[in-house]
């Protein structure tokens, strides 16, 4: 029978089973991930473990929605290597804490609403960017050390690597076809283990990356020099680190937003995630962000709910003090094989339906941001650039869509009715719908249909108000909004508003 109870203060009902089982399904995916990226930056093995609990377990409780999961992920420590090489590993420390006050302080300013302007192309290149990754990053396991360099698997051990992560994805396939009473995931990974200890097969497992034994996380304050100089060294992988984690986080939450039909909060978020890197500095944790690969297994678990992350995180403690031995012997083949379900899930497939039927410079942004993700693993710069470009093009668009329809009146004034928005992009073509020298001496500008937007606008008023003076004649302002009579009047200093007093058109700047 089912139960169901409500975890704090999102109303809706959990089931306990589902969550538990979806829980421990994360947790055995988080802990060859957590090793894998902590051991190459050369941080020891357990340090990604703690990131993968402490992160876990705080934005589980605290963070911005149920169903995400956070833990030591790739996209935050890739950042601090430069840092370990060049500084070891308390400046890793002291800048993890650093990142978490940044994220913190962006989360209470109100500052995380700004991932609304991640357009759709940028979130397609992201997501498919991240499933290529994440596919990537699986045939490193089908790798073995020879002689201290990294060759291919060959002969046997490929072969038994290769048919146990087939059997591992089929029955994630497969298995749901049948029932969905259990993860089909979890059932994946516990029905190769068996075969691996019950036939005794020689394959690689967890403790071929690292030994996952030890105790609670202890209390360390990072071993730093507090001054001016230690600041510089730290502050900027601090920032980057804070940027990178936030990016991918909001992203990850507006996905999940997406899959569920549900609202998260991006604010919340930013704060949880600062409380956990702030922990993680200070109980030996490399720190870290949401995992969208682990979230998505979270959620093809059927979890909903904040539980499955406490379970995930709890389950990891756990391990590290208990169950070492027996997590150690886990085949790696069976974790592959649904990390590589979790990339294919990732993919946003529909971008190739619809890619015949999108703009040209929608489907380069695409590209260019899965790329990016891709080759520079900058999840951070990958978004940064497609923004910048959708804007770009946004803006480049919108300048070409300013108009004048000109007519003169029984009065002999002559009226320039102006469309579309005025501001930095379209000022020059604005300039150019004025015939200065052959006006009559009176002319109205009417902006019923437009609108000054910024301080490249008002300039070009002003510089078309200097036109007409200078050859003698007398320019009115018409039908300007509230906001653009206060830049106008805001910015008295640059534009002789005077010009504008006409009883006839209720335009004069008061």
């Amino acid at each position: 029978m089912k139960q169901y109870f409500n975890l704090f203060d999102f109303k809706q009902k959990v089931n306990y089973r589902t969550e538990i089982l979806a829980g421990l399904t994360v947790a055995m995916t988080m802990i060859p991930e957590s090793l894998s990226f902590a051991i190459l930056a050369g941080f020891p093995p357990l340090v990604g473990l703690y990131a993968a609990f402490i992160m876990g377990l705080v934005t589980a409780v605290f963070g911005g929605r149920p169903g995400m999961v956070s833990g030591g992920a790739g996209a935050t420590v890739i950042v601090l290597i430069a840092l370990m090489k060049s500084n070891g590993l308390e400046y890793v420390f002291a800048a993890v804490a650093l990142a978490g006050v940044i994220q913190i302080l962006i989360g209470l300013f109100k500052l995380g609403k700004f991932i609304r302007l991640v357009p759709q192309p940028v979130m397609f290149g992201f997501v498919n960017g991240l499933a290529i990754i994440i596919f990537m990053s699986q045939l490193e396991q089908f790798k073995t050390i020879v002689n201290g360099e990294s060759v291919w698997l060959s002969g046997s051990p490929m072969f038994i690597m290769t048919g146990l992560v087939a059997l591992t994805i089929a029955i994630v396939i497969f298995l749901p076809k049948v029932t969905k009473a259990v993860p089909a995931s979890l059932v994946a990974i516990i029905v190769v283990f068996g075969l691996v200890l019950g036939f005794g097969i020689e394959t690689k497992t967890v403790a071929d990356i690292a030994s996952i034994s030890g105790g609670f996380p202890p209390f360390h304050i990072p071993n730093i020099t507090l001054s001016l100089e230690t600041l510089k060294i730290i502050f900027p992988y601090a920032l980057i680190m804070a940027s990178v984690g936030l990016t991918e986080g909001l992203l990850t939450l507006n996905l999940v937003d997406e899959m569920t039909g549900t609202k998260g909060s991006g604010n919340r978020e930013c704060i949880a995630q600062g409380c956990a890197n702030i922990l993680n500095g200070f109980f030996f944790g490399m720190g870290g962000c949401p995992m969208i690969a682990q979230t998505l297994v979270n959620l093809s678990a059927g979890s909903r709910a904040r539980l499955s992350g406490i379970v995930a995180s709890l389950a990891i403690l756990v391990i590290i003090l208990f169950g070492a031995p027996v997590i150690e012997q886990l085949p790696i083949a069976a974790l592959v094989g649904v990390m590589i379900m979790v990339a294919i899930g990732t993919f946003e497939w529909v971008s190739f339906r619809i890619i015949n039927k999108m703009p040209k410079h929608d489907i380069f942004v695409l590209l260019l941001v899965a790329a990016i993700t891709v080759v520079l693993h900058n999840l951070a710069l990958a978004v940064l650039i497609g923004v910048i470009i959708s804007a770009l093009v946004f803006a480049w668009e919108s300048a070409k869509r300013i108009r004048a329809r000109k007519y003169i009146d029984d009065k002999g004034v002559k009226h320039y009715e102006i469309y579309g928005p005025l501001f930095f992009g379209s000022t020059t073509i604005f300039a150019e719908k004025f015939d200065v020298f052959n006006d009559p001496d009176e002319v109205v500008v009417d902006f019923k249909e437009s609108k000054i937007t910024d301080m490249s606008a008002i300039d070009a008023v002003n510089k078309l108000t200097e036109r007409y003076a200078k050859v003698g004649k007398k320019i009115h302002l018409r039908h300007l909004s509230a906001d653009c009579r206060q830049l106008l009047h805001d910015a008295n200093d640059v534009i002789d508003i005077n010009i504008m007093e006409d009883p006839t058109y209720k335009v004069a700047a008061n």
